[in-house]
């Protein structure tokens, strides 16, 4: 699965300045990333009125995805789902996922960035490998503000040179949960369902296939 990496702090900490550094430098080393950005303002306006896109969006869709040739924007109702499962419906393909905020995400690595020491989110989640702050402050894996290098570095050492030998080739999540399965269970679930697509007999569909993705709702059967 794709390795995923947030940073949190409080407002004004700086943590979008030093998140967006760090994935620069991660794009100049040659890796894909995405960015999930989490926050607490509402009314935000990701289309205007008079577009398409808008009136869509006042008639009730759901979810409005604007395709054009240079970029794709969608825009959607709030779900109750987690960060891991956002990153794996949305970016399954990517080397890594950076988020920003989630901090009270389950099962995330995250980074802590903050500039008063006396309030520390460290203290009150789980899951901080590392900060980033201009203060003084001991511990293990500590970055100033302006090391966006390095902590780009330490991330790529932790999550991506290795990843390709650690991380499994099928992924199972419950209700937004991933489950941590054994190399034989993740071999036996693709097979299985491997075996289910290739005897509907789809013809030029069932050649080259590289992913399958199934999603069920048993809410539904």
């Amino acid at each position: 699965m794709v390795p995923i990496v947030t940073f949190i702090g409080w407002h004004d900490s700086g943590k979008t300045t030093l998140a967006s550094s760090v994935v620069k430098h991660l794009k100049q080393s040659g890796y894909s990333v995405a960015v999930i950005k989490s926050t607490k303002e509402k009314g935000i306006q990701f289309d205007t009125p008079g577009t398409d896109t808008h009136t869509h969006t006042q008639a009730g869709a759901d979810a409005v995805l604007l395709v054009a040739p240079d970029q794709m924007v969608m825009l959607s109702r709030k779900r109750d789902e987690s960060l891991i499962s956002l990153a794996h419906r949305y970016f399954p393909d990517v080397d890594i996922v950076i988020g920003e905020g989630f901090k009270n995400a389950r099962h995330v690595a995250k980074i802590e960035v903050f500039r008063n020491s006396e309030q520390l989110l460290r203290d009150q989640v789980t899951g901080v490998i590392a900060v980033a702050s201009d203060e003084q402050i001991s511990g293990d894996y500590i970055f100033r503000l302006d090391e966006a290098a390095e902590l780009a570095s330490f991330i790529e050492k932790r999550f991506l040179v290795s990843s390709a030998k650690t991380s499994g080739h099928t992924t199972l999540l419950i209700n937004g949960e991933r489950v941590v399965m054994k190399d034989f269970v993740q071999d036996a679930l693709a097979g299985s369902i491997e075996g289910f697509v290739n005897s509907l007999k789809l013809g030029e569909k069932n050649k080259n296939i590289r992913t399958l993705d199934l999603r069920i709702n048993l809410s539904k059967t």
